[in-house]
């Protein structure tokens, strides 16, 4: 391969006449998943969960409704086939629950409401400025050209009305853009041969987190070291649970994929609408990361692969 697939920076290669590298696909990921990620996290998300009946103590019991709510009245059989990560049983003491406490479109009512005012809340005026318009045109037209099969998040969210307000619009684009590439990513992770719990032992083995991270997704500690002697079987990780040569390279090819199954959307752009969007998007995103509303570490493993 002719580049490495971290790169991220401004000289991420994109190809002639127009078409976009994978490399570049992944810049975008990172400007626009903490976009995305601000509805997790806002004291306005929690409040106006908290108004429909859901635990606001800690993140999950908004987490999953928020996200799951454009599935419609999804079981957590569904919603921990699409999530694919988290333990059944995490996603069954959130997810089951859910759908008693507030309908889905109540939820996604909500969830509108509190993008709206966080973005507000982080951006002030520039909310209503011409570079949100245009970051959002932009970012509504590489959503709309996102091809919606075999990704059950990326369709349901395609499939909502869009916001009016061009910066709730911005998070909705932000919001399918995430889950296609989110969508891809377990295609690639299946092609590899990880099941859930191994798609996060093989992350924590190249250092993408730490396992402590990792546990938020509901696994016990013999599910853990299952997976990581299933792993070492394979030659993937050695006795310590640290990636071997070959782990890393499925890794890598796993990230490879993700990243060239996500630059479909991104060809609609073109390179130069890319290297515009992205220069829009600059001043929200270093907005909302120097808020401190989202966590230093992540199981996403942004800037480590």
């Amino acid at each position: 391969m002719s580049e490495r697939v971290g790169e991220t920076g401004a000289g991420a290669v994109v190809q002639g006449g127009g078409g976009v590298e994978p490399a570049r696909a992944r810049q975008m990921w990172h400007l626009l998943e903490p976009l995305h990620a601000v509805l997790y996290y806002a004291p306005e998300a929690f409040e106006e969960a908290a108004a429909l009946g859901y635990d606001t103590r800690e993140r999950w019991p908004s987490y999953f409704p928020y996200r799951a709510a454009p599935l419609g009245e999804a079981d957590p059989e569904r919603v921990a086939s699409a999530f694919y990560s988290f333990s059944p049983r995490m996603v069954a003491e959130h997810a089951g629950p859910a759908w008693r406490i507030a309908s889905p479109d109540a939820v996604l009512e909500a969830r509108e409401r509190a993008v709206d005012r966080a973005y507000r809340a982080l951006l002030g005026d520039r909310v209503d400025s011409p570079e949100m318009a245009e970051a959002a045109a932009l970012a509504r037209r590489a959503a709309e050209a996102a091809e919606p099969a075999g990704r059950p998040l990326a369709a349901a969210n395609a499939a909502l009305d869009w916001p009016q307000a061009p910066h709730v619009q911005l998070w909705h684009a932000a919001t399918i853009l995430r889950e296609h590439r989110g969508d891809g990513h377990l295609a690639a992770l299946l092609t590899a041969g990880l099941d859930p719990v191994e798609s996060l032992v093989s992350f924590a083995a190249i250092g993408a987190a730490s396992v402590e991270r990792f546990e938020s997704r509901g696994w016990s500690a013999d599910e853990w070291a299952a997976a990581r002697d299933r792993l070492a079987a394979r030659g993937l990780v050695d006795a310590g649970g640290k990636a071997t040569e070959a782990g890393r390279e499925l890794r890598h090819r796993v990230e490879w994929n993700t990243d060239r199954l996500a630059a479909g959307p991104w060809q609609s752009l073109g390179s130069d609408g890319v290297e515009r969007l992205a220069g829009l998007l600059g001043d929200f995103w270093v907005a909302v990361l120097a808020s401190g509303l989202l966590p230093s570490e992540t199981t996403l493993g942004i800037d480590k692969v």
